[in-house]
Parts: C-alpha cells; structure tokens; sequence
C-alpha cells in the first residue's frame, strides 16, 4: 500500500503553485516505450502500453481518483478505456502471427477504400462524439478531445491490423492534442505528445521501408531476374559444363 499511495500522492512542484503528477509522468513513459516497442513489431508492445493506459486513466478522471487537477478529459479518459479493449486484441492478434516467425505482423498499405474508410471515421466519429462529451462535460474545446478519442481508436486498431497507415493517424492525433493538453495544465502529457509526433513519424518511414523491402522480395521472387536465366540457358549457370562436354 505505501507503493500505491506514493503513487496516487506523489507530484513535481513548480513555482506559482503549479504541478505534475509523477503518475502522469510514468503513464506516457510507458506509453512511449509501448510505441518504441510498435515500431520494432514487438508483442511486449501492448501489455506495456496496457500499464501506461492504467495510470493515465486515474490521471484523468481526476475526480473519481481523486487527482488534484480539477480539469476532467473525458475523451482522454475515454480512451484509455478504449487503448486497454483494442490492446488485448492486438496482443493476441501479435502473438498468433508471431507462432513460428520471427516478427509479430507484417506492415501492409491500408488500400485506397480503407483509407477513404478511415478519413471518414475519424471526421464522422469526431461529429458525433463532439455533442455528448459536451453534454458530458468535457474541457473546450470539446471537438479536439472528441478527435483525439476516433484518432487514437482507429489508430490502435490500424496498429494491429498491421497498416502502415496508422502512424500518420497518431501524427493528427499529435498535432490536435499539444494544445488541448497545455491549456488543460497537463504538461507532461503535452510534452510527450510533442516526442509521439516525431516518433511516429520515423515509425511511418521505418514501416514503410519494411514493407518495401518486402515487396522487393516478393518480386524478385516471383519474377527472377531475367540475364540468371538467360546465363544459365547459355551454359554460364552451374552444370553447364557437364552439358557441354
């Protein structure tokens, strides 16, 4: 218990009265090496991010836990929730394509529909959600914390599905939720998010290039380069001079 109540009680004083929970601090440290852990294609990616989402839920629903931040994120909240349902799936998703190989998934491009699909989520799921975590309460403005909900939802599912795609949905996420999250008094997670934005914009380029190379492969494997054969036809290629003689 004396972990646990250092935890809930424990904070960084700043001057004017202003503060961090070291709770918050700890969560989106996990959360980063959650996404260090993405970028790798690593299964421990995701019971490491689960932590992270426990922590940054009491953090945010401060008045259920008790956090001194009077300010309630109903959508960061919320998707904390909504990271521990889709991690869990991910996590098995991961650990069924990891039997037997050496990676948890292999990156693939979304396609054109489903990024069609997932621009119409994000903007439609922001719509929606915008009026009821109003009427809920949630810190102006609303719409941005509503973003940061669909964004962080798709993205998680893209992530486990394997999409490529899902690190440039973090980077929307990103760049919405800086602001929202430092006129909130949330610093910590303000500046971690500026540290998300540039991490997941080299996990996008070292996915893309995993897929590519893959791709490469796949071609020269099934169309083999033409001047092998040709050599091999002409009596360059091993054998040929037990042919010839």
């Amino acid at each position: 218990m004396g972990i646990l109540q250092w935890l809930f009680d424990a904070r960084i004083e700043f001057a004017g009265g202003q503060f961090i929970l070291w709770r918050e601090v700890i969560g989106n440290v996990f959360g980063l090496l959650s996404a260090f852990g993405g970028m790798r294609r690593k299964v421990w990616a995701w019971p490491v991010g689960i932590i992270g989402n426990l922590l940054l839920l009491t953090v945010f629903l401060g008045t259920v836990f008790g956090t001194p931040n009077p300010v309630n994120l109903l959508g960061q909240a919320g998707r904390q929730v909504m990271f521990i349902a889709t991690s869990i799936y991910g996590w098995y998703r991961w650990r069924q394509a990891s039997q037997g190989t050496g990676s948890a998934v292999e990156p693939v491009w979304a396609g054109g529909r489903t990024r069609v699909l997932l621009i119409v989520g994000l903007v439609g799921g922001t719509a929606a959600l915008t009026p009821i975590f109003s009427a809920l309460g949630s810190y102006p403005p609303v719409w941005a914390d509503a973003w940061i909900f669909m964004g962080s939802l798709l993205a998680t599912y893209g992530m486990a599905k394997g999409w490529v795609e899902f690190w440039l949905i973090w980077v929307a996420v990103d760049i919405v939720g800086v602001p929202l999250l430092l006129s909130a008094g949330y610093y910590a997670s303000a500046l971690m998010y500026v540290f998300y934005g540039v991490f997941t914009l080299t996990g996008f380029f070292v996915w893309w290039r995993v897929r590519n190379q893959r791709e490469r492969v796949s071609i020269e494997t099934v169309m083999p380069d033409p001047r092998v054969s040709m050599g091999r036809r002409d009596g360059a290629g091993p054998g040929a001079d037990t042919l010839d003689g």
